[in-house]
């Protein structure tokens, strides 16, 4: 990780982002289902590091 306050742009998977966000994993799935169409279809465990940066700019950086 970067010594500021910006969060590293990689592959994540759910549980990850859960944690970056301090909530459930559920939580993080409800936040990110209506924008399923933008963030697209996560292949196998991670959400791809273009995923990510999609996550971040709809939910702002953790």
């Amino acid at each position: 990780m970067s010594t500021t306050n910006e969060t590293q742009i990689k592959a994540y998977t759910l549980s990850e982002l859960a944690a970056l966000y301090c909530i459930s994993t559920k939580a993080v799935k409800t936040w990110l289902k209506p924008h399923a169409a933008e963030i697209g279809e996560k292949k196998g465990r991670y959400f791809t590091t273009l995923q990510v940066r999609t996550i971040f700019e709809i939910l702002g950086e953790p």
